[in-house]
């Protein structure tokens, strides 16, 4: 079979994410999908926050009057999701929101708006893609029993190809866990699986990893389990699936390695930070306008940046923020 091809171009724009090439690589951003999403919830002329959700907080179901048509809510949350594309720093605040789909409150609508604002001062923000090292490299982070409601605890992870983060995940865990150290070799399961599949993605298209993959977490029981054969009598709860990771190391596939807390990436996806750490860690994940660089055991590991690229557009004024405040 024969088809007509027309030879369009470099890529530029593609389902609302904008493709900017430099001398440093590539830059992904989707800051006229934001804008557009702003200007339909009538949030252009919002002031920003500093960061996406507010610290130390998490939304319960009946905090506030039940919204009467939750359809603007759904929409806003729906919207907010399509940018975790490209905006890593949002994953956790977005992955709040979409728990009150069914019954959202006037609480959870101040929140979704907070993302908004939040997104308002950080339109140009986006992921970049430099070339360095073929190496997976992963950070795995746990919220041990975080959700009020429930306590069940969040997986949080982020993988880096080199320096570049390709994948980032922040899910509520299946299970509750009955200890930090269960919630968080839970995580390390989680992410050993999504290595092992990007090396089989890689393999596919016959890019071959030959070196160990690297799992950085900030739990020194679960590491230790995970590469102990002899499992302690309080560690039999834990479900034979979550194995899978003590199998990978003993079959030195896999390696575990230790991260102070303040320096692993993935803690961004487990919980709302402060404004200083959210910004440190962020500037690891995305194009930032103010790098800043983080210090630690973690400058070892190949996934540490010390140098970032600059922003392909700047912001000649400065946003003021609003003060921090609750949802």
């Amino acid at each position: 079979m024969v088809f007509e091809l027309k030879d369009l171009g470099p890529l530029n724009y593609f389902l609302g994410i904008q493709i900017t090439r430099t001398n440093h690589g590539l830059t992904l951003t989707q800051s006229k999908y934001a804008s557009d999403v702003l200007h339909r919830f009538n949030m252009e002329n919002s002031k920003p926050t500093k960061t996406p959700s507010c610290p130390s907080t998490r939304l319960v179901p009946h905090d506030g009057v039940t919204l009467s048509d939750p359809t603007q809510y759904r929409s806003m949350v729906s919207a907010l999701q399509y940018l975790t594309f490209t905006r890593p720093d949002i994953a956790f605040s977005v992955h709040q929101l979409c728990q009150f789909m069914s019954h959202p409150t006037t609480t959870h609508l101040k929140a979704a708006k907070r993302v908004l604002r939040y997104l308002k001062g950080t339109l140009n923000f986006g992921i970049s893609f430099t070339p360095g090292l073929l190496t997976l490299t992963a950070f795995s982070d746990s919220d041990w029993a975080g959700d009020p409601t429930d306590r069940r605890s969040t997986t949080g992870l982020v993988v880096f190809l080199g320096p570049n983060s390709i994948s980032w995940s922040a899910k509520k865990q299946s299970t509750v866990s009955r200890s930090s150290t269960e919630a968080e070799y839970r995580a390390l399961a989680t992410t050993a699986a999504e290595l092992s599949w990007l090396r089989t993605l890689f393999k596919e298209l016959h890019i071959y990893l030959s070196h160990i993959l690297v799992i950085w977490c900030d739990n020194v029981s679960a590491i230790a389990l995970s590469a102990n054969p002899v499992f302690h009598s309080r560690t039999k709860h834990l479900e034979v699936d979550y194995h899978y990771t003590r199998e990978k190391v003993l079959r030195k596939q896999l390696q575990i390695g230790f991260v102070s807390g303040r320096d692993n990436f993935a803690d961004i996806f487990t919980k709302s930070l402060s404004a200083p750490l959210f910004h440190a860690i962020r500037s690891k994940l995305l194009v930032d306008s103010s790098p800043i660089s983080l210090r630690g055991d973690v400058e070892n590991s190949p996934a540490f940046v010390k140098k970032k690229p600059k922003p392909t557009v700047s912001v000649k004024k400065k946003p003021k923020y609003e003060e921090e405040e609750e949802y």
